[in-house]
């Protein structure tokens, strides 16, 4: 029994580190993308392509969804629209590993507004001064940070905090993946006007086809899947912590695939805001020992 629980332990941890470094390899690749159909375009296709391989795999039932469950499912949509699409529009404009560093503070913020530890104020506070760095790496012009791109990584993750938030309540309201295809769908539908241009100049580039279609395999339905898969083996706190992997797989694959090297003062803040991830994480984890601790000692104490 042992045995078996370290191996699908084990099989979670390869799985989230599979999901995590298929991310940001989707987007390098979508970059290639955005002369075509420019962020906004290939972000509305890739949803779109995304959401019907999502539809064959699970193929949900939303004739038979309450209206709670549909609203629901469409603030989750919304939200997928919104995180996807000013992230594709943030790497357009500043490095992806950047881009990603500065999206996880907006989970880190919402942790810590939930937390009642005073404590992890420190982790938001070391998450502020990595963003400061970058703040002071654009200004000695050395890189020369496009603001709006980094207001969209930033717009991207608030859409990642409401993502977190309207996930749960599909989750406690639809079985399995149920929502996510038509969420999918709407997101597509939502980000169609501001990217429909790019839409139709990608659809009228068959050369390109395959390349959409792999970004929208590797950047949806196989980390997805595989996180959803994960969770199933792993303890939540794990969980999160390997997520924490993220800005590090992008900042390689931007300098591997992209050419985007990267300085000291922005090495130094990336680590920063990956170091406040993980405290962050931790010390939820360790909250919740001493919540089950305590409630057994009360158990058998009385």
């Amino acid at each position: 029994m042992v045995e078996r629980a370290r191996g699908m332990s084990m099989t979670g941890v390869i799985m989230v580190m599979v999901a995590t470094f298929s991310l940001p390899v989707g987007a390098a690749l979508a970059t290639s993308l955005f002369h075509y159909g420019g962020a906004w375009g290939v972000s509305a296709l890739r949803l779109g392509l995304a959401s019907v391989m999502l539809l064959l795999l699970v193929r949900p039932t939303p004739w038979r969804w309450t209206g709670a469950a549909w609203r629901n499912v469409a603030l989750f949509g919304i939200s997928l629209a919104g995180m996807n699409g000013f992230f594709y529009a943030a790497i357009e404009r500043i490095p992806l590993g950047v881009t990603v560093a500065i999206q996880f503070v907006g989970p880190l913020a919402l942790a810590v507004i939930l937390s009642t530890n005073r404590r992890d104020l420190i982790w938001i506070g070391a998450a502020g001064l990595g963003l400061i760095l970058l703040g002071l790496e654009s200004m000695t012009g050395s890189v020369g940070f496009d603001l709006v791109g980094i207001l969209f990584a930033a717009l991207a993750g608030v859409s990642w905090v409401l993502y977190i938030l309207f996930s749960a309540r599909v989750g406690r309201s639809l079985p399995g993946l149920q929502g996510l295809p038509v969420a999918a769908l709407i997101a597509a539908i939502v980000l169609l006007p501001v990217g429909f241009s790019g839409v139709v100049e990608l659809v009228f580039t068959p050369e390109i086809y395959w390349l959409m279609l792999t970004v929208a395999f590797i950047s949806t339905v196989v980390p997805t899947s595989l996180e959803l898969a994960a969770l199933r083996r792993l303890p939540r706190h794990t969980f999160s912590i390997l997520l924490s992997l993220e800005p590090v797989f992008a900042a390689l694959i931007g300098w591997v695939l992209l050419d985007q090297s990267f300085g000291i003062l922005r090495g130094l803040a990336m680590m920063l805001i990956i170091g406040a991830t993980l405290g962050m994480t931790a010390s939820a984890a360790r909250l919740s020992t001493e919540v089950v601790d305590e409630r057994r000692a009360r158990e058998l104490g009385g």
